[in-house]
């Protein structure tokens, strides 16, 4: 089959696209998937680059959770993956060839349902969807047969983005009703955070560019405040709420702002009826920010780091989905073997940007990824 590899930690000549990688075998309890769309996540980049130190913050190294790192090379990438089922492992019901799913990208440690304390996934600690064919747990492969989403737009509402976003509101207990800030609002998360804010109740304010305001309104969010102007963001945000404190930041920012999200949230306390929350899940403004202690446990701030989530959380996000509740937010789609112009693309993308983009691999091409290709793009 053909698939791109990754070959090891470094910029995009490290991935090499090659034409003769042995089709899997699905094992037991697994079926093997034929791939038609995977989205693109910023984790694949940060994997790739090495990104994710634990310790010394100028390591580059990957996930090692449970002691010791499952990122070995050569590695397939792409955790969000919609395709159609082919073949089936021993104990899987052969009723199921045919399928159309989405993948819970999960490398789950047990069985747990509730708990996932060593997140690792599909297209770091085995092989993804930046491939034709892909070998997944049968039970972790979610038909959703909606005929009103394309494959593309399915793989645009995967479980990396969506159950991120989820996992962040309910490690904070986001209630029905709560103001929440959402940063990082124009990416996968974000827009997937507007989204399941307005699903459960919740009143989401987006921090973004001006120009994507009206995109972002239109997908459920009540305001969208300037990232820009630092001296005066606290002031912004509390122009949007009447006067009110934020209940709860989802942080996918961090840096030298993380300090002004918290400002949100204490600016008065006596008219909180919780306490101040801030679920982080990213630090795509920077890997370090100085905050004063005295101000998180005087002011009882709660912190959450969030990374991936839970079986349950996954079976309500597909449940969502194939109610309708939950809505696409696809940008474009680049054939696999053009990866190297996706990756370059999404690092390099215009402020006009919004949403996901998602790789298609070539055979599969005219079907599912032309109807979605950039503007100008054949």
């Amino acid at each position: 089959m053909a698939a791109m590899l990754l070959t090891g930690h470094g910029d995009i000549d490290r991935l090499v696209y090659h034409t003769d990688v042995p089709v899997p075998t699905p094992a037991r309890g697994e079926v093997l998937v034929r791939v038609t769309a995977t989205a693109k996540n910023n984790t694949d980049r940060k994997a790739r680059e090495g990104l994710y130190p634990t310790k010394d913050k100028g390591e580059v190294t990957s996930f090692a959770m449970g002691g010791s790192p499952t990122l070995t090379f050569p590695r397939i990438q792409g955790a969000d993956v919609a395709g159609r089922v082919v073949a089936v492992g021993e104990g899987v019901p052969a009723s199921r060839i045919g399928e159309r799913g989405l993948l819970d990208f999960n490398l789950y440690p047990d069985e747990r349902r509730d708990l996932n304390l060593m997140p690792d996934y599909y297209g770091h600690g085995a092989d993804g969807g930046f491939a034709e064919y892909i070998a997944v747990p049968a039970d972790q492969f979610h038909h959703v047969p909606n005929p009103e989403l394309a494959d593309a737009e399915l793989a645009a509402m995967g479980m990396c983005s969506y159950q991120t976003a989820y996992h962040m509101m309910t490690s904070a207990r986001v209630a029905a009703g709560e103001r929440v800030l959402v940063t990082g609002a124009s990416g996968g998360v974000g827009t997937a955070l507007i989204q399941l804010c307005r699903t459960v109740g919740a009143i989401p304010y987006a921090v973004s560019q001006p120009d994507k305001a009206d995109a972002l309104r239109t997908l459920g969010a009540e305001a969208v405040i300037d990232r820009g102007d630092l001296p005066t963001f606290v002031d912004r945000v509390l122009e949007a709420t009447d006067g009110a404190p934020i209940d709860a930041v989802m942080d996918l920012v961090g840096g030298e702002m993380t300090d002004r999200f918290i400002d949100t949230m204490i600016v008065d306390m006596a008219k909180r009826t919780t306490y101040p929350r801030l679920s982080i899940a990213g630090a795509s403004g920077g890997n370090v920010s100085e905050l004063m202690w005295t101000r998180i446990y005087l002011y009882q701030v709660q912190i959450f780091g969030v990374s991936h989530g839970t079986r349950e959380e996954a079976e309500q996000l597909v449940a969502w989905i194939r109610d309708g509740r939950l809505r696409p937010v696809l940008h474009a789609a680049f054939r696999l073997s053009e990866l190297h112009e996706a990756e370059r693309y999404f690092v390099n993308r215009s402020s006009h940007y919004l949403g996901k983009i998602v790789i298609v691999p070539d055979a599969q091409w005219q079907e599912f990824g032309a109807p979605f290709a950039l503007k100008g793009a054949q």
